[in-house]
Parts: C-alpha cells; structure tokens; sequence
C-alpha cells in the first residue's frame, strides 16, 4: 500500500473511544470463501478516550476480514518498514485507522 499522509496523533485525537493496536500477531484462515482471518493483538494494546491515550488494555483476539477492513478505512498514514513476520522479513505497511474491527475476546497472551 502507499500510504496516505495521518499521523498516528492525528489519528488518536480523531478518536472518541478506541483500542490502538500497535501490532497484530498472526493470521490464520477461518473461512477461505469470506476471507475470513483470527488472530491476536500483542505488544501493546491501548484505550484511547477523548482523543488520548488512557491506559493500557490487555490484549484481544480478533475474526475480521481484511476486505471488510479495507473497506472501514478512516485513515491512512505513510508506509514503513516493519520487521518481524512470523514468516520472517521486513514487510511495508501504512498504519490505518478503521472503524467497527471486529474484536472477538480478551486473550491470555502477553
């Protein structure tokens, strides 16, 4: 993706009441025909309340597909390089602000 030009405090103070999720661990298929994809929340997990980060959030798992995700973006900041797939290697990806991602429960992960 290219990436837009939000930053990640504009995105926050945009926000009335959110979870920011500073990185998503895993993806795993659930249904091929929905493109539907679980996985976890991990290494930092936030509230945000009033356009601030409040506290932090234990960590969640999450059922969404990332077309209806594409589909809710709001924002979109620059790409950059992240490290660290599960796969290995670098991947290049924005950060995105979207509305109604589909958090499913708590998680015990840390």
């Amino acid at each position: 993706m290219m990436g837009g030009n939000s930053s990640i405090d504009e995105m926050i103070k945009s926000t009335p009441r959110g979870v920011l999720v500073t990185r998503l661990w895993y993806l795993r298929e659930v249904d091929p025909r929905t493109i539907l994809y679980t996985g976890l929340t991990r290494d930092g997990t936030f509230l945000i309340e009033n356009g601030k980060v409040t506290k932090a959030v234990r960590n969640f798992r999450f059922n969404d597909s990332p077309l209806f995700t594409l589909n809710n973006l709001e924002m979109l900041g620059p790409s950059v390089r992240l490290a660290g797939t599960e796969q290995g290697g670098d991947i290049v990806m924005p950060t995105i602000k979207v509305k109604d991602f589909n958090f499913t429960s708590l998680s015990e992960a840390v």
